[in-house]
């Protein structure tokens, strides 16, 4: 997995350096048509799709988003934006068993690779839409019942376990100079773990993102 980080890293600063020193040799460029190279972090609020159990409720779990990301312009208006992002998701949910109330968290901790075109009707606005294909690195569970906590990192050799998902990405980003907002919405297109347990039903996590980044 940081044999994968690393090398998506070192590509996309491959390709702004690349793309900038073919760039700077027309006197006419501007700074609109230069590839950016920048940095952004924020929060996830991320919950589940999930197959139908009545016996639990699910509910959203905040964590952590962040990491770099790469604007590569290719007319006016629009440009390619690839990224590498560290990025805390999962759920939780109540229910009860044999009588008894109990809590479950799952925190899923993933490197996110989208690859979204983006769309800027204006200079400080745009659009982002694109594919994100995202490589679990570990997965954390806490359950909780009669004040009595279990907490448990599950083994990265489960087979029940997608360790490579393929998901979706569309949002919105504000900009003023080189600081950008983005509010985001992703999906999972593949079920996370197989074909679910009595205790896990099949899931596909769903990711409200909101970050602020600066380019260079």
């Amino acid at each position: 997995m940081k044999k994968i980080l690393i090398t998506t890293t070192a590509l996309l600063l491959a390709v702004v350096f690349k793309v900038n020193a073919q760039t700077t040799g027309f006197s006419n460029n501007s700074d609109k048509q230069r590839a950016h190279i920048g940095i952004k972090a924020g929060a996830n609020l991320s919950n589940v799709i999930q197959d139908v159990n009545e016996n639990t409720t699910n509910g959203a779990k905040a964590g952590f988003v962040g990491g770099l990301f790469v604007e590569l312009p290719i007319v006016t208006g629009f440009s390619i934006q690839p990224e590498v992002l560290f990025s805390q998701k999962g759920y939780k949910s109540e229910g009860n068993f044999l009588g008894t109330a109990y809590e479950y968290k799952l925190t899923s901790n993933f490197i996110d690779v989208p690859l979204l075109a983006k769309f800027k009707p204006s200079e400080n606005f745009g659009i982002v839409i694109g594919p994100q294909f995202s490589f679990l690195t570990s997965t954390k569970t806490n359950f909780t019942v009669k004040n009595a906590g279990f907490e448990a990192t599950n083994d990265e050799d489960n087979d029940n376990l997608r360790k490579n998902i393929l998901g979706g990405v569309v949002g919105i980003e504000a900009g003023a100079g080189p600081v950008v907002f983005d509010l985001r919405y992703n999906l999972d297109f593949q079920s996370n773990n197989g074909e679910g347990s009595t205790y896990s039903p099949k899931y596909k996590n769903q990711v409200l993102s909101l970050t602020a980044g600066i380019r260079f």
